[in-house]
């Protein structure tokens, strides 16, 4: 499991959050799994498990796990956070279209551009932008 990037400027826990989060979102992690240990993800990572208690802390905070005394952690699945998610990606997408819009650039004309960029990354083409 490769959740942490040393190069990454975010602490360790953040790093971990979002890589849980991402596996959640993309399905890999399912509602009722169960997480690691925070023990045994300590050891895995090399790092504190203050650090991974921190982390799942935080998911739970966020609703993205929950805890049960005795057995560990496990993940929530609840369908709002993908949704919430989508939400959050669209609000962000239509603030930078909002912005091209104000400098004169077209939607249409940024969507072909999008367009042309993902076919180039599906395609494995380096992107020379």
């Amino acid at each position: 499991m490769n959740l942490i990037n040393f190069q990454d400027s975010r602490p360790i826990y953040e790093q971990i959050v979002e890589n849980f989060k991402m596996q959640m979102y993309k399905g890999i992690l399912r509602e009722g799994d169960q997480m690691p240990s925070v023990r045994s993800l300590a050891v895995e990572l090399s790092t504190n498990p203050n650090t991974v208690q921190k982390a799942y802390s935080e998911l739970e905070r966020q609703g993205f796990i929950y805890t049960v005394k005795g057995r560990g952690n496990f993940v929530k699945g609840d369908s709002l956070l993908k949704d919430n998610k989508k939400n959050e990606l669209v609000k962000q997408i239509v603030e930078l279209f909002m912005e091209a819009h104000e400098i004169g650039l077209s939607i249409d004309e940024l969507v072909e551009d999008i367009k042309e960029h993902l076919k180039k990354i599906e395609s494995g083409e380096k992107n020379d932008d």
